[in-house]
């Protein structure tokens, strides 16, 4: 008895060490599919030989191996790293949305950073005076409220104005570069989360909306972008093979990235949208509501690509702060098919249709400025159909589209 079951260790011994070195096997990383534009300029870093060279970037500024930007060029023989300049959230990402941020000298490296989110949005000369030229390696999320393509056109002006050339490292645009989506800013609600005209779902990459920030808007900065390779329209951030680093501390996955132009429109109501919680903006929600009501009603909705689940939540910080709140939890089931304007303001019609005495927009009209016009807010209150709240919002897209075309680097 006592042969047998020392046989039976010894086999089971033997088994695990098999399958951890099969395991191990499996864990060889994959070539990713697409070379990053940080990537191809390391390979070959002509345009920076010899130069004095400032860095816009942020934790998601990596390579594909996950080195940080910071670090490849920090440790450059080509060219020097003199500055760094932080957007929102900050160069090493620690800042919660809305923080103002400092600028302070980096422990790692002993550079000045350089807040480009605090006293000024844009470098001033005092900022630029031991730079050449001005690299912006960010990774951004494809929706026209999400500040970083604004630290680029400020960043990008900034270098016009110092005769500095502007280099743009191009990243993948992870929800895709074929849907385009939403209302186009209004310019007269042009803020940091909206500066140019462009629908709240653009579909295009870092290095073609500078491209047409850079001519459409008439920066006329020394622009170059360097191109990603192997990158297609098609594409959803999975099927890069890259590393994902979360973009804000609020922008945890590509589920986030993907629900994000839909129902961040709820951060101008007073429904929470989930943040203080594990699920931001998948997790939406306020005391007054029924969830499984409110769930069942969205669902009967039958939109395209998303389902909803009852769902309560107490957030931590931000609206409803340790109240317990009932709501949905947001499920992109197709990220190819959905449709994040119809999605956003049919939920929030929703809301205001099924809870009239509790159901607010914030009285700082920020939803106007999420939309990036008032008639959306102001359709919703009068009751208008959802069809015709789209009808307008898909004229002015349609109008966009050939504007866009000019500037598109991929296919």
């Amino acid at each position: 008895m006592k042969k047998w079951i020392g046989g039976m260790t010894a086999l089971t011994i033997l088994t695990t060490s098999i399958v951890w070195l099969d395991a191990d096997a499996k864990s060889e990383p994959k070539k990713p599919k697409v070379e990053l534009g940080v990537d191809r300029l390391m390979e070959n870093p002509e345009i920076l030989k010899g130069k004095r060279v400032g860095l816009i970037t942020n934790p998601t500024g990596i390579n594909a191996k996950r080195t940080s930007i910071v670090d490849l060029f920090d440790q450059s023989d080509d060219f020097e790293l003199t500055a760094l300049y932080g957007p929102e959230h900050g160069v090493r990402g620690d800042a919660q949305a809305g923080s103002t941020v400092s600028s302070y000298i980096d422990d790692v490296t002993g550079l000045p950073v350089y807040s480009l989110y605090g006293a000024t949005k844009k470098p001033t000369a005092e900022m630029l005076q031991d730079v050449d030229v001005l690299v912006f390696d960010i990774q951004d999320v494809g929706t026209r409220y999400y500040t970083y393509i604004y630290t680029m056109a400020y960043a990008m002006e900034a270098a016009a104005e110092n005769d500095i050339p502007f280099v743009v490292l191009d990243r993948p645009n992870p929800q895709g570069g074929l849907r385009v989506d939403g209302p186009v800013l209004d310019p007269d609600y042009s803020s940091f989360i909206g500066l140019y005209p462009i629908p709240l779902k653009h579909g295009m990459t870092v290095g073609e909306l500078a491209q047409l920030f850079n001519t459409e808007y008439q920066i006329q900065a020394d622009l170059e972008v360097v191109k990603m390779k192997g990158w297609k329209r098609s594409m959803m951030y999975e099927d890069t093979g890259l590393p994902f680093v979360m973009p804000s501390p609020n922008m945890p996955t590509t589920d986030t990235v993907n629900v994000y132009p839909a129902t961040g429109l709820f951060e101008g109501t007073n429904l929470s949208e989930g943040r203080g919680t594990t699920k931001p903006f998948q997790l939406i929600g306020a005391p007054y509501i029924q969830a499984h009501e409110y769930a069942n009603e969205l669902n009967g909705l039958d939109l395209p690509g998303v389902a909803f689940r009852a769902a309560s939540f107490t957030p931590t910080f931000s609206k409803h702060a340790g109240k317990l709140t009932h709501g949905v939890e947001v499920y992109v089931t197709d990220p190819v098919r959905f449709e994040s304007t119809r999605t956003g303001i049919a939920m929030i019609q929703t809301a205001h249709d099924m809870y009239p005495d509790d159901f607010e927009f914030l009285a700082n009209d920020f939803i106007t400025k999420l939309t990036g016009n008032a008639y959306v807010k102001d359709m919703i209150l009068e009751g208008a159909p959802l069809e015709d709240i789209l009808t307008k919002i898909e004229d002015e897209r349609d109008a966009f589209l050939p504007i866009r075309k000019e500037y598109l680097l991929y296919k």
